[in-house]
Parts: C-alpha cells; structure tokens; sequence
C-alpha cells in the first residue's frame, strides 16, 4: 500500500535528505576555507623560492638595508622586521593593559545597562576603516604629541658627587613617526584585547567568586586575584591575537609612520619612535604599486608575504599552546 504524502516514513525520509544536503554544504564550506589557504601558501612558497634562487636567504634575513626599486637593489629584510615588532610592542604596551582593564569592568564592575552600552560602542572601534586611523595619526595626532617638543629630562641630579649628569632626550617627533603609529594600532587592537578576554572572565564560574567573597575579599581582590587568573589562557590568547592583528596592519601603519625602513638604534631610544619608519605590510604595498610586475622586485613582495606568515604563524601556534597548556575546565 503506498504511503500518503505527509505519512510519517515520507517526512522522516526527507529530513533524513535535507540533513545529508546541510552537512555536505557545511562540509564544502570548511573544505573550501581549507582549499584557499593551502592556494595562498603554495602560491606564497612557489614565488618565494624564485626570489631566493636570486638573492641569498643568508642575506634577506641578516641584511640591514632594504631598497628594492631605487638604484642598486638590495633585500635585507631586518629593517623591516624591526620596523614591525617595534610599533607592535609600542602598541601592545598601550593595548594590553588598556584591553584587559575594560574587560574587568565589563565583566565584574558593569550593569547590564551599561554593558549593552559600552560594549557595542566599543567594538565600534574595530569596524572604523584602518584608512581613518592612519590620516588621523597623520592629521591630528601627530601634532597634538609634537606640541611640547623637544625637552630634557635630568636622568641624574647635577649635585651628585660622583656619578656624572645624563640627560634623557626627547626629539621632535618627525610627520611620519613610530610613536603615531604605535597608538592608532593600539586603539584598533583594544576591541579584540577586551571583548575575548571579556568573554573568558564572564566564563569563570560564580562558585570561584562567591568563595572569594565569603573569606573576606574586596571586589578588587576577586577580580585581580581570583577571576583574571582563573581566565588566564583566555587573556593570553587574546593578546597574541590581538598582537598578530597588529602585525599584519597595512594602512595605518603605511601613512602614519611612513616608507622609510631603517635599522634600530640605542643611544637615545627614544629617537626610534620620533622616527619614521616601514613595516613589512608597507612594504608590499610600495612593491605592488611598482610598474612592473615581475623580475626579483617583484617576487620579493612573495617573500615578505611568507615572511609574515611565518611570524603570525608562530604567534597563533603559540597562542593555541597557553590556551591549551593553561585552560581551566569547571563542571
């Protein structure tokens, strides 16, 4: 006897299909995901051994002058690296601890009402183009910290006996800088500082609060002393994210602290961030708007590219490794 249409075999059937199609559909997804990073690998890997068939990888990774497209070439990849990490730690130094105290209030200080509030304006930040934040540092930014430039600060008092005077420097900061640089990418980075270790704080349970309160602790205490260590692999990941994000910062970091990559330098260290200098990411960008589009110039924007990639890389790995080393798991 053949079923009717809304029989319970026919519409168990057609569950049945409709599930098999969604699988396959999120299975294609991933599988699609996978398929363009191993693309970008292989195409990175591909040019980049082109690029070290002529010039010396010995030389592109302790070189300490990088200009590919004016007069002689050369390829030395550390002014770049240190350009880098240099706006990368400045930035972290502002983003961090920035991120990780709106997070506490988020999570242990807030209303409800005041976090439906803050937080959606927060993350504003991270949807503000990163064009705007370079012209801004550029425009603006840069002046107002110009302003009360240059001046001495006496390290030693004149009226020591022995030890001789030394003077701490501070330079005028040049239109393209280090230091204009390091907060714009500072600012862009505290949304995913705070919002995931947010999420990790909120996720440490109430029993671990509750005991805290019940012998005595302050809510500075519970909040410093028992939830930020509690979430500590949370925390950390959201820093060496929010550090990889900082790394691979293109636009901001090309107008505000320039095209001019140069080495690191100590007897006045605060000249490196008065400085202008150029990322690995400004970089590229100056490489792909060249005319031509081959020959070693060309190619070396594929080993910048795997260079990067090596770095964040190392950095995810990292970051994947305290998560794991460090996570805490409640019933």
């Amino acid at each position: 006897m053949p079923h009717s249409r809304d029989s319970p075999i026919r519409r168990d059937g057609l569950a049945v299909r409709k599930e098999r199609l969604y699988r396959r559909l999120l299975a294609g997804s991933a599988l699609l995901t996978f398929l363009v990073t191993v693309g970008i690998v292989l195409a990175l890997i591909g040019q980049t051994l082109r690029f070290f068939g002529a010039i010396s990888p010995i030389d592109y990774l302790t070189g300490t002058d990088w200009s590919p497209l004016i007069g002689d070439p050369t390829y030395g990849v550390l002014p770049l690296v240190s350009g880098t990490l240099l706006i990368t730690f400045v930035s972290a130094a502002i983003a961090l601890p920035i991120g990780l105290a709106i997070a506490i209030y988020l999570s242990e200080y807030a209303s409800n009402r005041a976090r439906s509030v803050f937080k959606p304006t927060l993350e504003l930040l991270a949807g503000v183009p990163t064009v705007i934040y370079g012209y801004f540092a550029l425009v603006y930014l840069t002046p107002i910290l110009d302003r009360p430039l240059p001046l001495s600060i006496p390290i030693i008092p004149t009226w020591t006996p022995v030890l001789p005077e030394y003077t701490l420097v501070v330079p005028s900061l040049r239109t393209f800088n280090v230091l204009s640089a390091s907060i714009v990418v500072g600012l862009m980075i505290i949304p995913m500082v705070s919002s995931i270790s947010e999420d990790a704080l909120s996720a440490v349970p109430d029993s671990l609060r509750n005991a805290a309160y019940g012998v005595g602790s302050t809510k500075l205490d519970v909040s410093t002393r028992v939830v930020v260590p509690a979430a500590t692999s949370g925390i950390v990941s959201s820093y060496v994210l929010a550090l990889s994000r900082a790394i691979g910062e293109t636009m901001a970091v090309t107008i505000a602290a320039g095209q001019s990559p140069r080495m690191p330098y100590f007897p006045n260290v605060l000249d490196n961030l008065a400085q202008s200098t150029e990322t690995i990411t400004a970089a590229m960008v100056n490489i792909a708007q060249a005319e031509s589009r081959s020959g070693v110039a060309f190619e070396s924007m594929f080993a910048l590219g795997m260079t990067l990639f090596v770095i964040t890389l190392i950095m995810n790995v990292l970051a994947e490794w305290i998560r794991r080393r460090y996570r805490e798991e409640y019933a």
